[in-house]
């Protein structure tokens, strides 16, 4: 016996994406077969006096209805809400009162339809975002409110002979049972699917910003949909796939408590990092930023507008070309050098022969040697002394190596343009070196 449905009331907003959820589901589930019969423990005059309440019960639906949304209303606050349209509530349970009371008196020529009934509210509130465990509440309270109705009607007629109706109530409320367990699956059913839908939508959105797709039509559903304003500060992070952080697109905080939507493929993993209005948001983002041992991860410096997270995305690869150190973020802001030297692999390569090819050529220690010293020279700022403090020896032994340089390659370190493609030339070497 069931008598019940729920309302049109609206989908919750994270529910949609561009139209009613009912639109995304675009293959209907399938209504599982009929249970195999239980046999009946009733003897032929029981189910007779069965038969007769519950022809009387026909002619009284529409009062019985009443009395069913009256009591849904007050029992089940979701029915209270001003999202339910009324006259629908007391149509759908009208409609399903009269299929499931008809079912008493002829079970086999009305299973399938009032099964149907019960699929169709089960699959109709899913969509529509309405709770399932309101919902089989108020089957629940119909159902009640039925058999109340069919003991007292059949004791009406036979006072005595109604006591015998305690034999068919498990076949009763063994069929109440069948009808919600339809309703549930069915509302699981379309759940999935919308929930699949979802997902694959915000996957879709977010690939399509990163990738450079995403037409100015649909920032606005981007922004319903991911929630990032269409004119906000973002920055891209760029995350090696080292045990990283997600393999379904999904928001989260990142980076001191920043904003991030996370989305994996191809075998990285990027947020896009909604910054907010300070100017220190992307150091912000670094400081905060949990990188998973043994990863790397490059950021990239902040853009206005969804527009602009394409060009993003592709800063923050750079930064993560120039091979930060395992469990931390490079900052594009902070290498330019090593990102010009990456985003041209050839001219890279080609430099760092033409500044280093001589001392490449020389037996591994030799070479290790040279290189380390003039790497600690610029990062000493060109002071020999300091250069000597970093690599443990004395200022004049610095000196010695790289007037060795300077005679084995025909450079001279005096020559600011000349030190400049050095340190590009070692960066190339670093960078690009298999």
């Amino acid at each position: 016996m069931h008598p019940v449905t729920g309302s049109r009331a609206s989908a919750p907003a994270m529910g949609r994406v561009h139209s009613p959820s009912a639109d995304r589901v675009r293959t209907p589930p399938r209504m599982p077969a009929a249970r195999p019969p239980i046999r009946s423990r009733a003897d032929a005059e029981t189910v007779a006096l069965l038969h007769r309440a519950a022809r009387v019960l026909i002619e009284e639906v529409p009062r019985l209805t009443d009395r069913i949304v009256a009591l849904m209303k007050e029992r089940e606050p979701a029915y209270r809400s001003a999202a339910v349209d009324p006259h629908e509530v007391w149509r759908e349970v009208h409609d399903s009162l009269s299929h499931n009371v008809r079912s008493l008196v002829h079970p086999k020529e009305t299973r399938e339809s009032a099964r149907s009934c019960a699929w169709r509210i089960g699959t109709d509130r899913a969509a529509q975002g309405f709770p399932l465990d309101a919902l089989l509440h108020a089957y629940r309270i119909g159902c009640t409110v039925v058999w109340e109705q069919l003991l007292e009607t059949a004791s009406k007629e036979d006072p005595l002979g109604a006591q015998s109706l305690v034999h068919v109530a498990a076949d009763v409320w063994n069929f109440v049972d069948e009808h919600c367990t339809l309703v549930a699956t069915a509302y699981q059913e379309v759940e999935r699917q919308l929930s699949w839908h979802r997902e694959n939508r915000y996957r879709i959105i977010v690939a399509a910003l990163l990738d450079g797709t995403a037409r100015v039509s649909d920032f606005p559903e981007a922004e319903q949909v991911l929630g990032l304003p269409e004119q906000g500060r973002y920055a891209v992070v760029a995350l090696e796939d080292a045990e990283a952080p997600c393999r379904t697109p999904h928001s989260a905080e990142v980076g001191g408590g920043l904003r991030a939507v996370w989305h994996t493929a191809e075998g990285t993993a990027h947020a896009i990092v909604l910054l907010g209005d300070e100017d220190t948001g992307v150091r912000r983002l670094v400081r905060g930023l949990e990188v998973p041992p043994g990863a790397r991860a490059g950021v990239s410096p902040a853009v206005t507008g969804l527009a602009a997270i394409n060009t993003a995305r592709r800063l923050a690869d750079t930064a993560l070309r120039t091979r930060p150190a395992a469990g931390e973020a490079a900052l594009l802001n902070e290498r330019y050098p090593e990102a010009l030297v990456v985003s041209s692999p050839d001219l890279g390569t080609a430099l760092a022969d033409r500044m280093l090819g001589p001392v490449l050529a020389l037996e591994a220690a030799d070479r290790e040697m040279l290189l380390a010293t003039l790497a600690a020279w610029l990062e000493a700022g060109g002071s020999a002394r300091r250069a000597g403090e970093l690599l443990f020896c004395h200022r004049n032994t610095v000196l010695n190596r790289l007037r060795r340089y300077e005679q084995l390659t025909g450079r001279s370190l005096d020559h600011p343009r000349e030190v400049v493609e050095l340190s590009l030339a070692l960066s190339a070497h670093r960078l690009l070196t298999p």
